[in-house]
Parts: structure tokens; C-alpha cells; sequence
């Protein structure tokens, strides 16, 4: 990118982004970071019920997806308990609430697309 005529990009943890909106797909790049956020919008919850409303994914891939979203400072997890059967809550950080306004309009712009091009189908 530009700034003042130089030739710029952000370094973050080592990473060079070459724009804003290549900061933003690598924070939700993916076909899980986004529907994970999606679903955190509403509140808290626990892998079990994420799992539940993402019937394909997998357990490994969920597990996978929400530790780089909360390495990635999108999502804040939370132990209760010792000892096994611990109880793990997911939701979503202060920085990743920030991110709500975002998804929205893509999943907005979406569904629009969807619409013109697709069909909705059951799932039975």
C-alpha cells in the first residue's frame, strides 16, 4: 500500500499484509473462523454446541479453528472445573465483538448473492 508516496505494508507477529482488507481474510480466512464468529455473536457457548449447529465439521477442525481465533485474540475461552469433566465456554473477546458489525455485512452481502444466484434447499 501506499502512505505518503512510500510503499508500505504491516508487519504483524512476523507476517506482512499488504492491506487492510488482507488483515481481515487472515483473521477469518478459512471455511469455519467465520461461522464460528457468526455463531459466538449471540453469546457464549460451548464446543458442544458449536459442533452441533456446524454438523460438518469435525471435532479435530473445531478444536483447530477455535484456538486460532482465540490466538488470535477473536474469542476468550474459559475453564470451569479442576478436574475431568471440565466445563469450557467460547465467546466472543472485546476485540472480536468489534468484528460483529463486519461479519454482518458480509453475510449479508452473502445471502444477497445466494439468493440471486442459488436456491434453498432442506438438508433432511
Amino acid at each position: 500500500m501506499l502512505v505518503n508516496g512510500e510503499q508500505k505494508a504491516y508487519d504483524i507477529e512476523g507476517n506482512l499484509f499488504h492491506c487492510g482488507t488482507n488483515v481481515t481474510l487472515h483473521f477469518i480466512g478459512g471455511k469455519w473462523k467465520s461461522v464460528i464468529v457468526w455463531y459466538l455473536r449471540k453469546g457464549t457457548m460451548r464446543f458442544s454446541e458449536l459442533k452441533r449447529l456446524m454438523p460438518d465439521i469435525t471435532e479435530k477442525m473445531l478444536s483447530i479453528q477455535l484456538k486460532a481465533l482465540e490466538g488470535d485474540g477473536l474469542i476468550k475461552r474459559t475453564v470451569f472445573g479442576t478436574k475431568p469433566p471440565l466445563r469450557v465456554e467460547y465467546a466472543l473477546s472485546e476485540f472480536g465483538e468489534g468484528f460483529v458489525p463486519v461479519i454482518r455485512s458480509i453475510t449479508e452481502w452473502g445471502i444477497r448473492y445466494a439468493e440471486s444466484k442459488g436456491k434453498l434447499v432442506g438438508l433432511d
